[in-house]
């Protein structure tokens, strides 16, 4: 039996179903340009976050906050600093071996890096909603729009992307499916 000479000795080249014809190397390069963006997007989202808390501090109100809604405050404040270094913690790798054609290990380390951060983004989110409803409104509104957050996170976040995975690829559509051109009566004259 006769083996191709260009096929990768990778066995994650050229995936089944995949769809792409691309080299190890070619994936892990998309993939890593995929998750870079994906962390800028998640990035820029835990840093007005962070902004805002840290504002929070600096306010004449913050003197009124109870002992237990500071201790919240400040574990908010840890939770954004964790988040945000653990999305970071892709690029610290990429640096740190950078050159040592080690792509596919860092995009393996990105990708759970990346889904731990959503994790701690959304404990995060949940967090500052109940903290501001308990200070605007009372407990009973804030952990009742934390729940209702809550939900929608999961749903967004999780349900709808496990549902998309189970459904699996959407076909490419067929040359039958594709539109045709319609004849002009120059090409086709009607009798």
């Amino acid at each position: 039996m006769a083996t191709d000479p260009t096929a990768s000795a990778d066995p994650r080249a050229d995936l089944p179903g995949d769809g792409r014809r691309e080299s190890a190397d070619e994936r892990a390069d998309r993939n890593w340009s995929e998750l870079l963006q994906e962390l800028r997007v998640l990035q820029t989202g835990t840093q007005i976050l962070t902004g805002f808390l840290l504002a929070l501090a600096f306010q004449p109100a913050f003197t009124e906050l109870s002992g237990p809604q500071r201790a919240f405050y400040l574990t908010l404040v840890v939770l954004a600093a964790l988040s945000a270094i653990v999305a970071l913690a892709p690029v610290a790798l990429h640096r740190g071996l950078f050159r040592r054609h080690e792509k596919p290990v860092i995009v393996a380390f990105g990708h759970v890096a990346l889904l731990t951060a959503l994790v701690t983004v959304s404990v995060l989110l949940v967090g500052v909603v109940v903290f501001v409803f308990d200070i605007v409104l009372d407990a009973a509104a804030s952990w009742i729009a934390g729940g209702v957050l809550a939900v929608v996170i999961v749903l967004l976040w999780v349900a709808a992307p496990v549902a998309f995975r189970r459904r699996g690829p959407v076909a490419p559509p067929s040359r039958d499916d594709q539109p045709t051109e319609h004849p002009t009566t120059e090409e086709h004259p009607t009798r």
